[in-house]
């Protein structure tokens, strides 16, 4: 995005178009974020403080990147894989969201019908019947939006609710010093991946491209994102981030057993500001959260499968249409899954973690290709883009290797051969790039 050429708009341009990263820091405050900075204030204290941190400055730097290309190319990454890289590429990255957003509608739908038993009539099985339908019928005939409204208003009072929090739960200012200091704690592997995988995320990170280019943005709009990045990942998710994981820490670590923690403890959060209130305003919260993220992460599949296909990612393609209907009705079996849903929502997140690099890796190729972008980024921006990548792989690598030790079973097995396909993908993309830039460089040195 260069910065000399782009035209200047006011603030008040600036917050009247704020969207595409605002969209992604709704879907990042989800509600797997909110279990894994649960799980992981009241499993580890201050510990994973760091891993919070730089979780929204590295979601804000990957944002970034994902609008850059977006900005430089007007197409979704999924098009700019296939026109620059070929096909099998593009499907590589196809099955990786699919994979990752699959895993993630099955766990956020039992999450949805099993809060709405503990606060409604009924059991979690008919619930998830009735929100499979209600959320088939809503995204093919667009009133889904007005639940997804609702929803993250009662979020955005539940975030609120922490950060109030934050100035009658005691923190212990010396422990959170000493969690700004790099360290991963025995067993805390999995929640740090979840921590990160909350806001640099293989899903978001394709989408982005896809909302910038719905926006309409174009280079000369480069002002506006990085403004729209900066408000609403970077402050905004930043903020929520923080709050929610020093008040799990200063309320929870110590004070319950986290052993499997479960919704009901960690409503024991909010008990400083909402008293006996606590629990059902946690709840309601969590059930707005993963409301909110219902909708949108229905779509995220639906819509890289339709744009590989070249179909219309709009409900007049009938095959589009019918396409999201039975990803809709299928996620609806997301309840019959066993065990408690909390913990599950941060195992969400650190499988993502898994899927990320490869798209991370994409994009920064990508973003390096002469015949892709005639504005490559700066030395600095590519040092923090690859920084990104390092500790993502590095937390999905911990993640996996955590899955390993504990024994592998079908879903750690599977994981593992996820993490295998995906490592030696990203692997051949990086040493393909280099070879070509190298063979540019040797080209470029023999003419001379």
């Amino acid at each position: 995005m260069s910065q000399s050429t782009g035209k200047q708009h006011s603030l008040s341009e600036k917050i009247s178009q704020l969207g595409p990263t605002w969209l992604a820091g709704a879907i990042a405050a989800g509600p797997a974020s909110m279990a894994s900075l649960l799980s992981g204030g009241a499993n580890f204290g201050y510990a994973l403080l760091w891993v919070v941190v730089i979780s929204a400055i590295f979601g804000a730097l990957a944002q970034y990147l994902a609008t850059k290309l977006a900005l430089e190319t007007n197409e979704g990454l999924i098009k700019t894989v296939e026109r620059r890289l070929g096909t099998k590429w593009a499907w590589l990255l196809v099955a990786d969201v699919v994979l990752v957003a699959g895993f993630a509608q099955l766990v956020i739908m039992k999450t949805v019908a099993s809060v709405s038993g503990l606060l409604m009539p009924f059991g979690a099985e008919s619930w998830g019947v009735i929100w499979a339908v209600f959320l088939t019928v809503g995204l093919a005939g667009g009133g889904y939006r007005i639940a997804e409204i609702g929803a993250k208003v009662v979020v955005t009072g539940v975030v609120l609710a922490f950060i109030a929090s934050l100035f009658v739960v005691p923190i212990d200012s010396g422990a959170a010093v000493s969690g700004l200091f790099p360290t991963v704690p025995i067993g805390g592997a999995i929640a740090a991946a979840g921590i990160v995988g909350g806001a640099v995320h293989v899903t978001i990170i394709t989408m982005q491209t896809y909302t910038v280019k719905a926006r309409g943005w174009t280079q000369s709009d480069a002002d506006i994102a990085r403004f729209d990045i900066s408000v609403s990942m970077l402050v905004a998710f930043g903020v929520f981030s923080i709050a929610t994981f020093l008040v799990a820490a200063g309320a929870l670590f110590g004070n319950i057993d986290t052993q499997g923690l479960q919704a009901i403890g960690a409503a024991q959060a909010l008990e400083p500001i909402a008293g006996s209130f606590a629990q059902r305003v946690f709840l309601i919260g969590l059930l707005g959260a993963a409301v909110s993220t219902l909708g949108g992460n229905t779509l995220v599949p639906v819509y890289v499968i339709a744009d590989k296909l070249t179909w219309e990612t709009n409900v007049e393609d009938t095959r589009y249409r019918v396409l999201l209907a039975g990803t809709a009705l299928v996620s609806g079996a997301g309840v019959f899954i066993p065990g408690a849903f909390l913990g599950q929502l941060v195992l969400v997140l650190a499988v993502g973690t898994v899927g990320t690099p490869f798209a991370l890796a994409l994009v920064l190729v990508l973003l390096n290709d002469s015949q892709t972008t005639g504005d490559p980024p700066s030395v600095a921006i590519n040092i923090g883009g690859i920084a990104v990548f390092s500790v993502a792989s590095i937390l999905a690598g911990n993640f996996v290797i955590s899955q390993i030790t504990s024994g592998l079973t079908l879903l750690s097995g599977s994981v593992l051969l996820f993490a295998a396909v995906i490592l030696f993908a990203t692997i051949l993309l990086i040493g393909s790039h280099l070879r070509a830039q190298l063979g540019d460089a040797s080209t470029t040195a023999i003419s001379e």
